[in-house]
């Protein structure tokens, strides 16, 4: 069940699939990236996970919204699936340092990072001056040594939230954002979810295999038949 002020309709002409993978994904990273981490236009921004669902929604949005975009991903047919979707650059961090390549570029203004673990001390090497990290998970773990000496000395902003345990009346304002600011964008077709593959409900192990294998690219979404 849905809040009604939490519901948005569905696009114009967008199949039930790519609808389904609007949900959590927009709302995360709309509230993220625009409302919490305060991105502009012609910052430095770096996402993580590029090809993920969470990281091609944050690159398209970024790059419409006039941003420079950065991204990581895992290997190089993902890195062209980022470059596609308006990433100024993608780093395949299997063979290359982002922390060397922002800073090469004056340091990232904004990252949005669920990755945690020792990529937390480099995001912040790789963060300009008043630069914002934004953290929504830490599929490498929570904790780590970190010099907070850097936060005060750069004045850097370390932040980060989860949807789920947010109130009503916050969701509700993440999504009437989203009504002004996205729904116009996807109704015109000029952005949308980048889909990786469908399967049907008693799929849903095989389903889990694809999203473990790290070889999917985009949105892995469930089909209820009948």
């Amino acid at each position: 069940m849905t809040h009604q002020d939490h519901a948005l309709p569905i696009p114009v002409a967008m199949p039930m699939d790519q609808a389904a993978a609007l949900c959590e994904t927009y709302f995360t990273v709309w509230s993220n990236v625009f409302m919490r981490g305060g991105l502009r236009s012609g910052e430095r921004f770096l996402v993580h996970g590029g090809s993920s669902g969470i990281g091609t929604t944050a690159i398209q949005l970024a790059h419409h919204f006039g941003a420079r975009v950065f991204a990581t991903a895992g290997s190089d047919e993902k890195c062209a699936a980022c470059t596609t979707l308006g990433a100024e650059r993608a780093i395949n961090y299997r063979e290359q340092d982002f922390v060397e390549i922002l800073r090469a570029e004056g340091g990232a203004n904004l990252i949005l990072d669920m990755v945690g673990g020792d990529y937390l001390p480099r995001n912040v090497s790789a963060l300009a001056d008043d630069g914002r990290l934004v953290q929504i998970a830490f599929l490498q773990g929570p904790k780590v040594a970190l010099n907070f000496a850097q936060m005060m000395m750069r004045r850097l902003t370390l932040t980060g939230s989860t949807l789920r345990p947010q109130s009503d009346a916050a969701k509700a304002a993440i999504a009437d954002e989203l009504a002004t600011h996205v729904w116009p964008l996807l109704d015109a077709g000029r952005i949308g979810p980048v889909m990786d593959s469908e399967f049907a409900l008693n799929e849903a192990a095989a389903a889990h295999s694809r999203m473990e294998s790290s070889a999917h690219i985009g949105k892995i979404v469930l089909k209820l038949r009948g």
